[in-house]
């Protein structure tokens, strides 16, 4: 690996200079109109955003949101975490540009690597009937397609990646979904999308991610992961009510049992 020339940052008067309507619109519909909707705490906001400049690679970005992030209330390791995640499901070539702004930024901010999550640490709980039903599933599916891939799947993302402690399960699924829709993987929304609502992202939250990912990954970006959203929407709204029916009837079974 090489070092890269770090992207000039843009001032106002640059945007100005060739287009003066998108000055405006970043200033009054993005930063002053975006970004202070009740809908996702800027936090999150920044989560997204990050997620989606990382997929896309759109470096010239980088410098800026990253620093945002962490005023945002990212923390570094969660910040690192976010990277690493991103070489799995971005591309490592994204992780590695990601790594050329974000090693300058940790330096002028004091961070050092005994903030940053370790190599190996202890990992969260899995829940091993979920995994082994996914896990059954990919290796049935495809397990002659690509068995390496597969298996990779298996051992390398969902026994390791993804119980990785730094980072949140709400956070970890934010960071996907948001990375999905930014490079137009709708084949991939539906699980983990339904994933990040199992993990504390509430429709509300999912409903405005989409609206926030249109400004930074574009509008057919985000219009075209509405029809996948709105069906897992709905899917879980009809299961929820019988979930209650079924909660019912096992609540009144134990009461005849009991008498």
């Amino acid at each position: 690996m090489t070092e890269s020339k770090k992207p000039e940052a843009l001032t106002y008067d640059d945007v100005r200079a060739v287009s003066p309507a998108l000055e405006y619109y970043t200033k009054a519909t993005l930063l002053d109109g975006l970004w202070k909707r009740p809908e996702l705490s800027p936090r999150d906001r920044s989560v997204v955003t990050v997620a989606a400049l990382i997929a896309r690679i759109q470096s010239m970005e980088f410098r800026f949101h990253f620093g945002l992030a962490l005023e945002n209330g990212v923390q570094p390791a969660e910040l690192s975490e976010i990277i690493t995640h991103l070489a799995f499901y971005a591309g490592w070539g994204n992780a590695m540009a990601a790594i050329v702004v974000a090693k300058d930024i940790f330096r002028e901010r004091g961070i050092g690597t005994d903030e940053l999550p370790a190599a190996k640490g202890k990992l969260l709980p899995i829940n091993e009937e979920m995994e082994k039903q996914r896990a059954t599933q990919v290796a049935g599916n495809f397990g002659t397609v690509s068995p390496g891939l597969v298996q990779a799947t298996t051992d390398v993302l969902f026994r390791d990646l993804w119980l990785r402690a730094a980072l949140a399960p709400r956070d970890r699924s934010l960071v996907t979904v948001s990375a999905l829709i930014a490079n137009a993987q709708t084949a991939q929304i539906p699980f983990h999308l339904n994933r990040a609502m199992d993990n504390g992202l509430t429709q509300a939250e999912a409903s405005e991610m989409l609206h926030h990912i249109a400004f930074y990954a574009g509008w057919p970006c985000a219009m075209s992961a509405l029809p996948v959203a709105k069906d897992v929407f709905e899917k879980r709204q009809n299961k929820a009510p019988e979930a209650a029916k079924a909660g019912d009837g096992q609540k009144q079974s134990s009461r005849e049992t009991a008498q």
